[in-house]
């Protein structure tokens, strides 16, 4: 079993408190400045649209700085990566060096996420180690995009590039750039990549630099020292205000594909003590046999990033990895090791041990607390470009907002990046349609996809395309929650099931599921997906029935879903006025019986439920949020186990608070 070890320093701060601040601030502005460079200088949509980050780390690899908009899987990484750097090259590193590494086994998160790495010399002595990670579009494997479910060991899902040197005392090694690169679809936009974050570490070096000249090398590697212990001592002050003692929850990946019905479970223990904070993961599931997996780097990303969360006031360093322990279980769905596929963990493993800690800690800092979020996923087609005379290689990837959970006193966030990364952008459909023959033909904010609460979860969207001028063109889809669906907490309700549709409303319509991989495409397909919404927070009967009214006049519930989800009887008078009308007789009965049926009907036999749905008398809505029942819609059954473990979470989560 596998453990985190970084060590504590008890030294008091040096620096005087203006110093210190004015160089902590400059370090913060030191890893923006690096994350501008790369913006305007990536050549993929994706790292434009912000899959990336930065970070400084002292000679050791400890982190120093993370930046503003970094995504929390990767910072949480970054430190890893460093170190492994120092320990495959140790005393062989020398200015002009530039290192590159993406191996998930090695602390990275997945292959796509490729770092670069570029030591920073004063006097011929190591001083830092400034880090550029950015998600490239492609890194080989079977499939375009590099997902594929298919794969159980990583040889299907892209080149494993172990930390390699791709400058030498400054002298760019292009023979070592075109193994890796060659190996790649597009490999002229990978190369751009790779340049700008070459460039953008540059621009790291130089400010840094700047800021010894300034201040003295003595006075910044001393701050280096002082922002980690000072995260660390604002990190220990602050768990020991909160009450002690041991929590646990848990929460699932959709399936393993080898084994059918079963939610895969996640396990969290917590362990808050005097001033530190222990995470016991080892009750998880075996690794899996598709790619939703966690390498350790990534499990231990979600637990740092899942508790960060509720600490937004403290910057993010390795001195608050020195307070938080983790303990993940080898050959786990938590920690699966080399040559485990685990390219999917950020829909998988990642996500949901997020989504646990939200839950921990919204039980012991309530004032915080948050429902469970939808859930991340990328859409990916490749193929071969035939809107000019030259058909060129294209990769439409792509990834959607969703609902935040319901808060303590607030609905959850509407259409908003992934709790994966909140520095994400939403793509612009104008600038897909620039770069590949695909073109979005809806997308909007899905009625009735918010989890039900007294605070709502927020509302998923639903977005949906058609394939022009292509050739041998395949589709990938990483996703989950088509099982796990989202879902709430204190008394809240579940969202809505994930998962792409090929050629709706077409006589060839068919449900894919929220994993796939090469499923070939024509000219004139299309496809759809929605994204859900939060989860509920609190009892939805305990709702404010002018809450109610103003969703449905914003369209984000509808009439019919106020009456079944929050009791509340509402008609409409003229929709383009936004004149309704709330019949609170009809609504006091209604809720009345809701009241007394809602136990019940959390035991009914999943086969009835299922033989209701085909007959369509209920619809998927009423299926997970009346009934608890978990279905597999590609082929509309029932699942019997899937579904005891899911009214088993919903009974702790909704109805004990009813």
């Amino acid at each position: 079993m596998s453990t985190t070890k970084l060590e504590t320093s008890d030294k008091v701060q040096n620096l005087d408190p203006v110093t210190f601040e004015v160089l902590k601030n400059g370090f913060v502005n030191l890893v923006d400045q690096m994350a501008e460079q790369m913006l305007r200088t990536c050549y993929s949509f994706v790292i434009y649209n912000r899959d990336f980050s930065c970070a400084l780390c002292d000679a050791q690899g400890n982190t120093v700085m993370q930046g503003t908009q970094d995504i929390s899987v990767h910072v949480g990484t970054l430190h890893l990566t460093a170190k492994a750097v120092l320990e495959d090259f140790a005393d062989d590193i020398h200015p002009g060096d530039v290192f590159l590494v993406n191996d998930p086994y090695r602390g990275g998160t997945h292959f796509s996420d490729v770092r670069v790495i570029l030591p920073v010399f004063h006097d011929d002595k190591l001083i830092a180690l400034m880090q550029t990670n950015g998600h490239w579009a492609d890194v080989g494997g079977s499939n375009p995009g590099s997902f594929d479910i298919t794969a159980k060991e990583h040889y299907g899902e892209g080149l494993r590039i172990p930390p390699v040197r791709i400058y030498s005392k400054g002298q760019y090694l292009t023979d070592v750039v075109k193994i890796i690169v060659m190996n790649m679809r597009i490999p002229e936009e990978r190369i751009g990549d790779l340049r700008s974050q070459v460039e953008a570490a540059k621009v790291g070096e130089k400010q840094l630099k700047e800021m010894i000249e300034k201040y003295g090398i003595h006075t910044v590697l001393t701050a280096f020292e002082e922002v980690q212990n000072y995260v660390e001592r604002l990190m220990r002050a602050k768990i020991k205000a909160l009450p002690k003692g041991q929590w646990e929850t848990v929460d699932y990946i959709d399936m393993d594909p080898q084994l059918g019905d079963g939610l895969i479970p996640i396990r969290v223990k917590m362990t808050i003590t005097d001033d530190e904070i222990a995470y016991d993961l080892s009750d998880s599931h075996p690794y899996i046999s598709c790619f939703l997996n966690a390498g350790f780097g990534s499990a231990l990303s979600g637990t740092y990033a899942g508790t960060k969360t509720f600490f937004p006031d403290i910057p993010l360093n390795s001195g608050f990895y020195r307070v938080v322990k983790i303990y993940l279980p080898e050959n786990s769905v938590v920690n699966a090791p080399s040559p485990v596929a685990v390219s999917g963990y950020c829909s998988g493993a990642f996500e949901k041990i997020m989504n646990a800690c939200f839950e921990l800690w919204s039980n012991i800092m309530p004032e915080r607390a948050i429902a469970c979020s939808f859930n991340l996923e990328y859409l990916l087609i490749g193929g071969y470009d035939q809107r000019r005379d030259s058909s060129e290689y294209f990769m439409w990837y792509d990834w959607m907002a969703g609902g935040h959970g319901g808060r303590i006193d607030r609905d959850g966030a509407n259409t908003t990046s992934p709790v994966f990364g909140v520095g994400l952008s939403v793509q612009p459909c104008e600038g897909q349609e620039r770069l590949s023959p695909v073109v979005t033909t809806k997308h909007e904010i899905i009625i009735d996809s918010a989890g039900p609460g007294k605070y709502r979860g927020g509302c998923g969207v639903e977005k949906g395309g058609i394939l022009t001028d292509v050739n041998q063109t395949v589709m990938s889809y990483c996703c989950d929650r088509s099982r796990s669906i989202t879902w709430g907490i204190m008394g809240g309700l579940p969202s809505i099931a994930q998962g792409a549709i090929l050629n709706p409303n077409k006589e060839s319509e068919e449900f894919l599921g929220t994993i796939f991989s090469n499923i070939e495409l024509k000219k004139g397909d299309t496809f759809t997906r929605p994204s859900a919404g939060g989860g509920g927070l609190g009892d939805p009967l305990a709702r404010d029935v002018k809450a109610v009214l103003e969703d449905v006049i914003d369209e984000y519930v509808s009439i019919e879903r106020a009456k079944l989800d929050y009791g509340v009887i509402i008609h409409e008078i003229d929709r383009d006025l936004d004149a309704f009308e709330i019949d609170m007789a009809a609504t006091l009965k209604e809720r009345d019986y809701i009241r007394k049926s809602r136990h019940r009907w959390l035991g009914t036999d999943p086969i009835e439920v299922e033989q209701m749905y085909n007959k369509g008398e209920i619809n998927q809505m009423d299926v997970v949020r009346k009934y608890g029942v978990i279905m597999d819609y590609q082929t509309n059954k029932a699942l019997p186990i899937s579904t005891e473990q899911y009214r088993e979470a919903m009974k702790k989560r909704s109805l004990a608070y009813w």
